[in-house]
């Protein structure tokens, strides 16, 4: 009787130590946007554009410092601001969107520092070809926007375009390399 006392003050004398749970956030499309930068004509200039349709989610466990994340793209939804190029990078000669409607992003959230992801080590697949893909996140900020749980991110990445099957230019001097920059927003489920 006497030992199962001093186990429950002991017991009683430790910190409680609540479980965080995993946080789920769903992808806000109107604050999602992933965009790239590419060469044009072998350095003649930058030519920049953006998907303008994107779901998905993320999972993030600050305590933990572990997390996901899961983005769908629709590549028909190309924006480089003029329509005779959007037409252009959904045809065969480029992304192929008819084939290859949708590009995927899959990846595990790491390097926590002060609760905060700093990269995210994942798998790219586009026009039908999965690579390894890091992105190296700038900002991850999570806090209540209208009463709602928000996180909010800017990652970016350098991929070579014509591992994925992209080359359309190659032939004319074009850069392969693509820097890619994405701007999400999601609200907590």
């Amino acid at each position: 009787m006497r030992l199962r006392r001093c186990l429950l003050t002991v017991l009683g004398c430790l910190p409680f130590v609540a479980a965080a749970a995993p946080m789920t956030y769903v992808l806000d499309p109107t604050h999602t946007y992933p965009s790239f930068e590419a060469d044009h004509f072998g350095g003649l200039s930058v030519w920049r554009g953006k998907f303008r349709k994107s779901s998905g989610k993320v999972v993030v466990d600050k305590e933990a410092g572990t997390g996901s994340v899961s983005v769908s793209v629709d590549v028909a939804s190309i924006d480089f601001g003029l329509d005779t190029m959007d037409e252009h990078a959904r045809s065969e000669d480029i992304f192929n969107a008819g084939k290859y409607p949708v590009a995927t992003y899959e990846g595990t959230l790491a390097d926590f520092k002060d609760g905060k992801p700093t990269v995210v080590h994942g798998q790219l697949t586009l026009h039908g070809v999965t690579k390894p893909l890091d992105l190296k996140i700038e900002k991850f900020t999570c806090k209540a926007v209208f009463g709602k749980d928000t996180c909010g991110a800017d990652a970016s990445g350098t991929l070579n375009r014509a591992d994925f099957g992209v080359s359309y230019g190659k032939a004319f001097g074009f850069d392969m390399g693509v820097i890619l920059r994405i701007q999400v927003e999601g609200q907590k489920l």
